[in-house]
């Protein structure tokens, strides 16, 4: 009998020139061709680390597919372009152009007049040079400039504080940074507000689990709990290593907890579901010489999941 014959179910939407196909298909590498349809259909640059967490590969997979298509022509390799330090790269206004583009020029004073408004006070000669760099060299739309001062005097306050103002350079900087993601109209900026408000709201809930009160996550803890998060985990999975966290070392210790969510992670296991099916023990090892957790009766003990929920529930209810 004739082998069956197989064909897409719907029209192809993505064009793949022959070429690349040809190429594609003599590596036999099918983490290289997905992650080819993968840069293909997003449209726009991309990270290994969200690559690994859309396609469900490690990011040693995905960095060897990102060499191999590299080294075949199919994948630019140039360096990212980083963002510009702020003393270097505005031009060096004088007090006389400012002063002129102002007159000539009714909505730099209006974004001057907001800007006073917004942070309480005169702005210096200083601050007027950065704040028109960023209206006349970045050529962020005025819209986008409020929107910009209004967010970083929100983070300082919430970082350092009722009262407190961002320096001019301080808003200079986050200014790069919208410039560089091409946040430059007002729903780009909307839309980051909201994504980076969300991703606030989950950080507070980990500070929360992890039982850190009084002070902000350093730095170095931050990065662990941004990382956890960019790897695809949500809060009750990341509740699940911190307890076994606790019961192993007694203590919240980063390396450990850390390494436990990397584990996850290589294996593809992000949700309670998936971790509770697929991190078993193997019964050999440390893990499977612990006591049985059943009672003399043999009734099973209370499931992963089940107490991870009550620890959720404890956390939301303070």
């Amino acid at each position: 009998m004739d082998d069956k014959k197989y064909r897409l179910s719907r029209e192809m939407s993505l064009a793949v020139p022959i070429t690349d196909a040809d190429k594609l298909l003599s590596t036999c590498d099918g983490t290289a061709a997905l992650l080819y349809l993968y840069a293909l259909r997003s449209g726009s640059d991309f990270t290994e680390q969200s690559a690994a967490t859309a396609l469900k590969r490690t990011k040693t997979e995905i960095s060897k597919a990102i060499k191999l298509l590299c080294d075949m022509g199919l994948f630019n390799n140039a360096p990212e372009k980083t963002v510009p330090m702020p003393a270097e790269e505005l031009p060096e206004y004088t007090a006389e152009d400012i002063s002129l583009r102002t007159c000539e020029n009714g909505e730099f004073k209006a974004i001057v007049d907001e800007t006073q408004r917004i942070m309480g006070h005169i702005l210096t000669g200083a601050d007027l040079k950065i704040l028109f760099g960023i209206y006349d060299y970045l050529r962020l739309p005025a819209e986008v400039i409020f929107i910009l001062i209004n967010h970083c005097v929100e983070e300082t306050r919430e970082r350092l504080g009722p009262g407190k103002l961002p320096s001019m350079r301080t808003v200079e900087k986050e200014a790069y940074v919208w410039y560089n993601c091409e946040i430059l109209t007002l729903e780009r900026a909307e839309e980051y507000l909201m994504k980076k408000r969300a991703r606030s709201g989950e950080i507070a809930d980990i500070k929360r689990l992890l039982q850190i009160s009084g002070r902000n996550f350093s730095s170095t803890e931050r990065r662990y709990v941004e990382s956890w998060l960019d790897m695809g985990f949500g809060f009750e999975a990341i509740a699940v290593a911190y307890d076994k966290t606790i019961i192993k070392t007694g203590s919240l210790a980063w390396k450990y907890m850390n390494s436990i969510l990397v584990n996850w992670h290589n294996k593809n296991l992000h949700t309670i579901e998936e971790i509770t099916a697929g991190d078993r023990p193997s019964g050999t090892g440390a893990e499977s010489s612990r006591p049985s957790l059943r009672s003399n009766g043999g009734a099973a003990s209370e499931s992963e999941s089940e107490r991870m929920k009550k620890i959720w529930d404890k956390v939301k209810n303070g």
